[in-house]
């Protein structure tokens, strides 16, 4: 572990990326869909449409990753999906929406992703992964939560008094100014990684031969280490997507207003670097294979709860409990999934093109769980579509809970 500016500038880069097509739709679903005049279904396949571009990126982007300069990589990457924002400030149409989330499918997983997984495997070494993976998700966690209430404080500050008796329009004009905040800070963050970010040796090129190398694809994919992360990373992901629903039934079930709901979608985010960085020192003293198995079953706690249809107005205080509970779970299992490999044993050579083949797996979700949550939430409106959708993030939870206990078993031999 070392140079904190470096960590520092990986957790702004980290979160900078993902804050225009992920995060603003989490914290302001309601407005979101209002604004954009989408149902559920639609801003699903808003996201299949990124998941299928970012499914092909996440495989070459793994290659890529091992022959260039992260600095290089990740600075372009939010330079672009900054200038994807100021397009997204005109408030699109629904086809230009879709394929706005096409481009920032490409800007966001070819040239970043697996470029920053290995420069924070790096800055951590092998003594001190999970520190530095949970140092990078909690890091991310906070940023995400500040920036969602900062959103929320200019989207309350330019909208009249009363919320419940805004038009279409006044709506449209303050989410036009959080649209525009997140893209420039996107782009600020890009440029203070190009003018800043320094490059260790070990993480700029690989010494395997060709950009691409079938070997080192071959060799990765040989590791059974790889394969069970595969599996872990989906099922972990799927609860992450589901998080996003949360200021949605806090909308629909609990019966609080839009800023309010987005309140919750942006408090629920604070949790998140607070666990992922104790987390990562827990982990460093026991095993990050041993941290996954809490998790899941955590997170299959937290989503059985919701599944039973008892967390409904005007039970605050369960739903703040079982949302805690399920976030508990799904935050531990970022912040030290990645951090697993030194575990597994996958030579830092071939670094990116593992994650490149972990995450063609596992980010899959990206594709189908938008649609799926559409079909839950639209085709059931109330309780029962969100129940069906936890007892969907149940299933996944043992299937994650089972791949961890495999995993770990393979490691402690």
């Amino acid at each position: 572990m070392q140079n904190p500016l470096r960590i520092l500038l990986l957790i702004l880069s980290g979160e900078a990326i993902f804050l225009l097509p992920f995060v603003l739709a989490r914290v302001f679903r309601p407005t979101f869909l209002a604004v954009f005049e989408l149902s559920n279904t639609q801003l699903g396949s808003c996201y299949s449409l990124y998941g299928i571009v970012a499914l092909i990126c996440y495989f070459l982007g793994g290659t890529v990753a091992d022959h260039f300069p992260p600095r290089k990589l990740m600075a372009l990457a939010l330079f672009l999906t900054a200038l994807g924002g100021f397009y997204m400030y005109t408030l699109p149409s629904f086809e230009a929406l879709q394929l706005l989330y096409v481009y920032w499918g490409f800007t966001s997983i070819f040239l970043f992703w697996s470029a920053m997984i290995k420069a924070t495997r790096a800055w951590g070494g092998q003594a001190h992964q999970g520190k530095a993976f949970g140092f990078l998700e909690g890091g991310r966690g906070f940023f995400a939560a500040s920036l969602g209430t900062l959103g929320v404080l200019i989207f309350a500050w330019v909208i009249p008094s009363e919320i419940g008796t805004i038009s279409l329009d006044e709506r449209q004009e303050a989410f036009r100014w959080v649209i525009l905040a997140a893209s420039f800070f996107c782009a600020g963050i890009g440029l203070l990684l190009w003018l800043f970010f320094q490059d260790p040796k070990q993480e700029t090129v690989s010494d395997t031969k060709g950009l691409g190398s079938w070997t080192d694809i071959k060799k990765a994919f040989s590791n059974s280490s790889v394969r069970y992360l595969m599996l872990i990373v989906l099922s972990a992901y799927i609860g992450y997507k589901v998080t996003d629903v949360f200021s949605l039934y806090a909308s629909e079930i609990m019966l609080f207003d839009e800023v309010d709901a987005a309140k919750v979608g942006s408090y629920q985010m604070y949790l998140r670097p607070f666990i992922c960085v104790l987390v990562g020192f827990f982990a460093d003293r026991t095993s990050n294979a041993l941290v996954l198995c809490y998790a899941f079953a955590c997170m299959l706690l937290g989503a059985l709860l919701f599944a039973t249809g008892w967390v409904v107005a005007p039970a605050i205080g369960l739903f703040i409990l079982t949302l805690v509970i399920t976030a508990l779970g799904t935050y531990a299992l970022r912040a030290v999934y990645f951090a697993t490999m030194e575990e597994g044993k996958i030579p830092f050579a071939i670094t990116g093109t593992a994650v490149g083949l972990i995450s063609l797996v596992g980010y899959t979700p990206d594709i189908f769980v938008g649609p799926i949550m559409g079909f839950f939430l639209d085709g059931s409106p109330g309780i029962w579509g969100h129940q069906q959708l936890f007892l969907f993030l149940a299933t996944f939870s043992l299937i994650g809970l089972y791949a961890s206990y495999r995993f770990m078993k393979i490691i402690r031999k």
